[in-house]
């Protein structure tokens, strides 16, 4: 239990089921009751199969959410979240999934963000025929992995969505053949959170970083929210001793009062796998 939220309800604005991947986490931790929250249609704000795109960045969206669902609900603590996919941050080859969680407590005036990142289960291709769409289907990780799909290209808007078993994939891939002017079928994995059980451990994963920053009180005013905000990169190399991209550094700050803190880095040196010039 947290002193804080013991009691406490939250306002949770959804409707893919992430209060089920969130809720129970936070709720046992910090006592605290996650309210799913009804009334706004979350999809206006931007949906992953393109009909409206997302105007703002991640992170506003996350806190619109929360806003919203804390109007709607008349609490003074939300909890958004928000979800992207983009190439890699490495070579830009792979899909990445990035989830942001965002804590917001008009009560002690807080904003506190979780995320989590890495490798998504995001494929796409365009198809011509059944064999190429059971192809691509279990490279896709179906039918755990709900696909969607639509006629022609990526920027057809008629979409059949939420395809979760055999039967409906063929019959949604037969309509959409007929639909198409070019005899091909758009095929995706359908990202919304329940259908990407992928996408839902990176939820929870966030949800986990959201909890430890909740959980870390400020040593000057006691309030949730203290934790790391940048690093300094130099780890001297444990064989050379020239400094290594590791940090050897780590700037802590509070999310209440902005008291910073600079905590040298556990580890006193870098492996050499980690030195640009041992291992270049």
């Amino acid at each position: 239990m947290h002193p804080r939220y013991a009691a406490k309800r939250v306002a949770f604005l959804t409707q893919h089921g992430k209060e089920s991947l969130i809720g129970p986490l936070l709720a046992t931790a910090l006592g605290c009751e996650i309210l799913r929250t009804e009334g706004y249609d979350t999809d206006l704000l931007g949906s992953f199969s393109g009909e409206v795109k997302r105007t703002d960045s991640q992170l506003k969206t996350a806190k619109r959410k929360a806003r919203i669902g804390m109007r709607l609900s008349g609490l003074t603590i939300g909890l958004g979240s928000e979800g992207a996919f983009v190439p890699d941050p490495y070579g830009g080859l792979m899909p990445w999934n990035i989830e942001v969680l965002t804590w917001l407590d008009d009560d002690h005036g807080l904003e506190i963000v979780g995320m989590a990142q890495g490798p998504a289960r995001s494929m796409h291709r365009s198809i011509r025929n059944e064999a190429e769409l059971e192809d691509f289907a279990q490279a896709a990780g179906f039918p755990e992995h709900h696909l969607l799909l639509r006629p022609q290209s990526e920027s057809d808007l008629r979409i059949q969505k939420g395809l979760s078993n055999w039967t409906a994939l063929k019959q949604a891939f037969a309509q959409c053949l007929r639909a198409s002017d070019n005899a091909r079928v758009f095929a995706e994995n359908d990202l919304r959170a329940f259908c990407n059980p992928t996408r839902q451990w990176m939820i929870r994963r966030a949800a986990e970083d959201l909890l430890k920053k909740i959980q870390s009180a400020c040593p000057v005013c006691d309030l949730p929210g203290f934790c790391k905000v940048s690093h300094t990169p130099g780890l001297p190399c444990g064989v050379c001793r020239c400094p290594t991209p590791l940090a050897k550094a780590f700037q802590w700050q509070c999310a209440a009062c902005a008291f910073t803190q600079v905590v040298s880095a556990i580890e006193p040196h870098a492996d050499a796998s980690r030195c640009n010039v041992c291992n270049p």
